[in-house]
């Protein structure tokens, strides 16, 4: 057997789409200094728990960390994907963390995946699992990707720090490879959609988010609709919060979203659990006003998507086979430049990028990599 070249990365910076890429182009990497000159130098729980992720549904990956968690070395195996897998995430980053790998991931798979994950489903710092299932999936459409064996199910929700939240994950695999896409025209704002949730809090909570926000939006579009989710007992976890997820659908098919959540840190819990008083949470009017301005935001920098979804638009088109793909977005985010230059590192696909100022928007077009699922059952 060869020796192994290992591509040598430093810092913790974007491990982990570092760590997909790796698996998708079958590059052995190594990964050093991660966050050696902090405080509590090496890997987070998270970062650990989505190696783990990756192990159990590859074959033959191999994971090697040093004592300190400064030093990973990762050589990728072949994803082969399957049913009855169940994660549990942890508590230091939500469910969202963990869906855009397992989705890039479970695409180019041997067979179909479908997981069960548990942890947190709504927090302040990712993408919540409904901003997900009503805009990250109908992304992949426009790649070609069939949306039939493509699902989320929110079994129960959980948010922090206790967390207690379950959903279903299912991915079906491309048939050969992806379609290439041309999303230039963002069209015009037609209607809003949303889902306002509760855990293990007054049922009126959801309902005065919804009233903030629908005060907003009423001034602009007469079509908004936002669903109620309370949940309590064991489909509402094991910690109290709330939050809203709002969609913006355009002409064109396109799809904005924004999303928050509140909730209480673990220091509340035990000061809650040492004295009878409860520490202030933002009332839900401002958490409603704050979501839908948020979104309001995020229309107005144009695009066909929002600032959240940049990155994973970027790998998709490169992803895809050597045709043209063209895509429009408002202002680069730093996680949309990141992935640029990953995406460069990694697959050897660089971007023309032309900056439009009269619309404030970014052109974008590249020729795919070619990927193809080769791993794939072939019947």
């Amino acid at each position: 057997m060869g020796k192994t070249n290992y591509k040598r990365l430093q810092g913790g910076r974007q491990f982990r789409q570092r760590l997909v890429l790796a698996t998708l182009s079958s590059t052995p990497i190594l990964i050093e200094e991660i966050r050696s000159d902090e405080t509590t130098p090496g890997m987070r729980p998270h970062e650990v728990s989505l190696l783990r992720l990756v192990e159990k549904i590859s074959d033959d990956c191999t994971v090697e960390i040093n004592d300190t968690g400064t030093k990973v070395k990762y050589k990728p195996g072949v994803v082969i994907g399957g049913k009855h897998f169940v994660h549990d995430c942890g508590l230091s980053r939500s469910i969202g963390y963990f869906l855009e790998p397992l989705i890039l991931l479970g695409l180019f798979g041997k067979k179909p995946l479908s997981i069960r994950l548990k942890g947190i489903t709504n927090d302040p710092k990712d993408p919540s699992v409904d901003t997900f299932r009503t805009t990250t999936m109908h992304l992949l459409k426009h790649f070609g990707v069939p949306l039939e064996g493509l699902d989320l199910k929110i079994e129960s929700r959980g948010a922090p720090p206790l967390g207690g939240g379950e959903v279903i994950l299912t991915v079906p695999i491309v048939p050969s490879s992806l379609s290439a896409a041309n999303c230039v025209d963002e069209g015009i704002i037609k209607r809003i959609r949303g889902v306002a949730f509760s855990t293990r809090v007054s049922s009126q909570i959801a309902s005065r988010m919804v009233f903030a926000a629908r005060g907003i939006f009423n001034r602009f579009i007469p079509d908004v609709h936002i669903f109620i989710d309370n949940k309590s007992g064991p489909s509402g976890g094991k910690s109290p919060g709330y939050g809203i997820s709002l969609v913006a659908e355009t002409t064109s098919g396109c799809l904005i979203s924004a999303d928050s959540a509140i909730c209480y840190t673990q220091e509340d819990l035990e000061r809650m659990n040492d004295s009878e008083e409860k520490p202030e949470l933002l009332p839900p009017e401002d958490l409603g006003v704050r979501v839908a301005s948020m979104l309001l935001g995020e229309i107005e920098e144009g695009g066909v998507v929002d600032s959240t979804h940049q990155g994973l638009l970027f790998l998709l088109c490169a992803l895809c086979p050597q045709d043209v793909s063209k895509v429009r977005v408002g202002k680069l985010s730093l996680y949309g430049i990141e992935t640029l230059r990953n995406i460069r590192d990694f697959l050897g696909v660089k971007f023309v990028i032309n900056p439009e100022p009269e619309t404030g928007t970014v052109m974008l077009k590249c020729v795919g990599c070619g990927l193809k699922n080769l791993s794939r059952k072939i019947s």
